[in-house]
C-alpha cells in the first residue's frame, strides 16, 4: 500500500543496516531518481544538480576508494571502526553520488553579479531538496539509505574513475539497499523551540 507523504517523511530515516538486495528493480530505481532530478526545484531554474548512480562493481569500487583514502589518514589503532562503517555502505545495493555543476553555478554568478554570493548557497539548497526527494522516494519503495560526505577527500579520484566533468563538484554520497534492521528511536527537540507562529 502506498504511503501518504506525511508517513513517508516521518518514516524516512538514516538506515545503516542495508544489504545488496532491492525490493524493486534497478530500472525502477533509475526511474524514481530521474523523476527527482527532473522535477526538484532550483534557483533561476538552473538545474545545476547532477547525479551518478553506481551499481555492482562500480558501487563496490567507490567504497574501496573511500576506504583506501581514509586508511592513509586515520590512525591505524582506530581504523577498525572506520572500516566497519565503510563496509556497511559497501554492503548495499548501490550508491547515488550528488554533484553541483559549478560551470552552471559560476556562470550565473557572472551573469547576475548582484546575486553572486547567493548562487553557491542556492545550489546547495537545490541539491539538498533533490537528496530529500530521492531519499523519500527510496522510503516509499522500501529502500533504506543514508547520506554520507567523504568529499572533498575523494573528489578527484571519483571524477577520474568515472570520467566525470571537472566542473562537477561532489556534494554527497547516498548508499542504499534493502534494510536489514530498523533504525534506532529518534529524539525530537520540542517543536515550540523550532517553530514560531505569529
Amino acid at each position: 500500500m502506498q504511503k501518504n507523504f506525511y508517513e513517508t517523511i516521518e518514516n524516512r530515516r538514516s538506515i545503516y543496516a542495508i544489504s545488496n538486495e532491492s525490493p524493486v528493480t534497478k530500472e525502477r530505481i533509475n526511474e524514481i531518481i530521474a523523476h527527482a532530478v527532473k522535477y526538484s526545484p532550483s534557483a533561476f531554474n538552473s538545474q545545476s544538480s547532477k547525479v551518478a548512480v553506481l551499481y555492482g562493481e562500480n558501487h563496490t569500487k567507490l567504497w574501496k576508494l573511500v576506504k583506501d583514502t581514509l586508511r592513509k589518514i586515520v590512525p591505524a589503532d582506530s581504523f577498525a571502526q572506520t572500516e566497519s562503517k565503510i563496509d556497511s555502505f559497501a554492503a548495499g545495493y548501490g550508491t547515488v553520488l550528488y554533484f553541483d555543476d559549478t560551470s552552471i553555478t559560476n556562470g550565473l554568478c557572472e551573469k547576475f553579479p548582484l546575486y553572486k554570493e547567493n548562487f553557491p548557497v542556492w545550489a546547495q539548497q537545490s541539491n539538498g531538496m533533490l537528496q530529500f526527494a530521492v531519499w523519500n522516494l527510496f522510503e516509499q519503495e522500501g529502500l533504506g539509505a543514508t547520506l554520507q560526505h567523504y568529499n572533498p577527500l575523494i573528489d578527484e579520484q571519483v571524477k577520474t574513475e568515472w570520467n566525470l566533468p571537472d566542473s562537477w563538484k561532489l556534494i554527497g554520497q547516498m548508499p542504499f539497499g534493502k534494510p536489514t534492521a530498523a533504525p534506532d528511536a529518534k529524539e525530537f527537540v520540542p517543536l515550540n523551540e523550532r517553530m514560531l507562529v505569529f
